[in-house]
């Protein structure tokens, strides 16, 4: 197939409401399985300890379509992590993906095709706190899902726009001026 999808990535950031703590960052490859995307998927099928790996369900026996495998970034240490992580973000993400296909970010006719790797944040600080907003956490995962596989699917930010920000935007985390962080 001349269309096929092999290797996409994409990323987005969306801030949480004041005071949550529940920002989301996911990092996204999408390609056809059959390709690099689907080996790096299957290779990370194993587990490590604290970097257990699931897929994305909408509900138990609903796994979304493409096939997205859900990977922390941050070392898994409480079983409170582990509930944000399986149950809002999860959820979030899964409904992000199968939108995008609804959509037609993510062409329906290759959605057996396709795999996902998504690698997610959450603050350590969420799952410690009893009063963390579920639904933010839901939410900011679902929106910045949703945009990175828009930016995967599209290629954006595109190579002319990289470009030309090139010297107008800096890393939050990194001021060029006094080598701080900008937050």
């Amino acid at each position: 197939m001349s269309d096929e999808i092999w290797f996409r990535t994409g990323e987005a950031t969306v801030f949480a409401s004041d005071g949550q703590g529940t920002d989301a960052m996911p990092e996204i490859l999408i390609g056809s399985v059959r390709g690099p995307a689907g080996n790096a998927f299957a290779n990370l099928m194993g587990q490590t300890e604290g970097h257990t790996r699931m897929f994305a369900i909408r509900a138990c026996n609903q796994q979304v379509r493409p096939a997205t495998l859900i990977v922390p970034k941050v070392t898994i240490k409480s079983s409170a992590y582990v509930n944000l992580f399986g149950g809002p973000v999860q959820s979030a993400v899964a409904d992000a993906v199968l939108d995008s296909v609804i959509d037609g970010i993510i062409p329906a006719q290759q959605a057996d095709d396709l795999c996902i790797i998504a690698m997610l944040w959450i603050a350590p600080e969420c799952a410690a706190d009893p009063d963390v907003d579920r639904k933010d956490l839901y939410r900011t995962n679902y929106e910045a899902m949703k945009l990175a596989i828009r930016r995967a699917m599209t290629s954006s930010p595109g190579i002319e726009e990289l470009i030309a920000n090139r010297h107008k935007i800096h890393h939050e985390m990194y001021d060029p001026e006094t080598g701080e962080s900008q937050w």
